[in-house]
């Protein structure tokens, strides 16, 4: 018995978790994480099954935007969540963020089943669901209609390709992991064949696939394509098969109108007539399959290692967050005025200096101290003698002197 025919008998046995739906590569579910998703309930018909999660921070701007992203093999939402740090992302820069989740009553491997015909289709199965708690989503959160996005990895990068070939007027961009390309898989057999090999296909059947899932007709969404050059799982010419088909559907040349290097890793974009980058894709060199994890130029760090989460030197969250024009917005705490007399107390009420080891990444000091330093002005009743007021440039030059930054 061949292969494909296999996996098409044990898919059909929920409680056997090894090969169906492709997801022997990343039994990632970590029980027990502690995670800010909330489940969702009530968002209305859900055909395919799945299960909904959410993050909303507090103090959101107005109209917010909406992040989907769509977990891999293997992977719970909250799993994926804590191994990309989407929900970090969130937080910082002021956006909601939905995760679905696939059950494994759907697929004994918690994939999105991607290669279902039924389950891909406009207003149908899973695709249906996904796009109803979107719609909950819109509606409890005000979300701007024009910054909605969606990303994935793998099975949920193939389901992301599904979401914005089905569903473009919805999504202003998206992000593919790892996944394939939308209509070239509506069983098994194609299934597998698609991960392995990536058979090349005309870049017009490729766009009619996309242009044939809706009555759409533009504009369409721009996209974000991620794949690591030594994946084995997923052959990584789906990239280049990926990129074809939108770019077919944008109407773009298929030759590269640019080509980076960005943190050691080739980065290809494609522009429209406006400058505006439509289409752009990473190769990340000898990394097999899974989300690429790094650090970003400020020195911050999202989502920590695990199965199919590689630490590749890149960050793949905030690239594509910041592809999605998310990154501008940074959250700051509110500073009132009772707190920076508590914090001017409390320094003042400890031994002096007191600094932590410096590093070359380390903290601006004089911003640090700065606000612990200055004077708060307020009414001083006649009858207490006035607190004498703290030298700013003493106490930062002490912190320096202490630091051995000054001498």
């Amino acid at each position: 018995m061949s292969l494909a025919k296999n996996i098409e008998f044990l898919r059909r046995f929920p409680k056997l978790n090894h090969i169906n739906g492709f997801g022997f590569y990343g039994r990632s579910e970590k029980h027990g994480l502690r995670s800010p998703l909330v489940e969702v309930t009530g968002f209305g018909a859900n055909p395919g099954g799945l299960k909904m999660f959410s993050y909303v921070p507090a103090n959101l701007p107005r109209r917010p935007a909406l992040v989907v992203v769509l977990h891999g093999c293997g992977q719970s939402a909250a799993g994926y969540d804590f191994g990309t740090g989407w929900s970090t992302l969130a937080k910082r820069y002021g956006f909601a963020l939905l995760m679905p989740e696939q059950q494994p009553s759907n697929n004994a491997n918690t994939c999105f089943n991607w290669f279902n015909p039924e389950d891909v289709a406009r207003d149908q199965g899973e695709a249906c669901s996904i796009r109803q708690m979107i719609e909950k989503m819109a509606a409890d959160h005000n979300i701007s209609r024009s910054r909605i996005f969606v990303t994935g990895l793998s099975a949920g990068g193939a389901m992301t390709s599904a979401m914005l070939a089905t569903y473009p007027e919805v999504f202003c961009a998206g992000a593919v992991i790892a996944g394939l390309p939308f209509g070239v898989a509506s069983n098994v057999r194609e299934a597998l064949n698609g991960m392995m090999q990536s058979p090349p296909r005309p870049a017009r059947e490729l766009g009619d696939f996309v242009r044939g899932a809706s009555h759409h007709k533009g504009p369409w969404p721009r996209l974000s394509v991620w794949h690591g050059s030594a994946d084995r799982t997923v052959h990584p010419a789906n990239a280049n098969e990926i990129v074809k088909q939108w770019l077919d559907v944008h109407g773009l040349t298929e030759t590269p109108m640019s080509e980076t290097m960005v943190d050691g890793h080739p980065r290809q974009i494609w522009w429209n007539e406006e400058g505006e980058t439509i289409i752009e894709s990473y190769t990340i060199t000898d990394m097999s399959h899974g989300t690429p994890l790094g650090f970003v130029d400020n020195g911050e760090r999202y989502g920590v290692e695990g199965a199919l989460l590689i630490e590749a030197g890149i960050s793949s969250s905030y690239h594509i967050a910041n592809f999605f024009g998310l990154t501008k917005r940074i959250r700051q705490p509110k500073t009132t005025a009772k707190a920076v007399m508590a914090a001017a107390a409390k320094e003042r009420a400890r031994p002096f200096p007191t600094v932590a080891p410096v590093t070359m990444q380390g903290p601006d000091l004089t911003a640090m101290l700065w606000p612990l330093a200055t004077p708060v002005h307020r009414a001083v009743s006649p009858s207490k003698p006035r607190r004498r007021a703290i030298d700013v440039g003493d106490v930062i030059t002490r912190a320096l002197t202490a630091a051995g930054l000054m001498k």
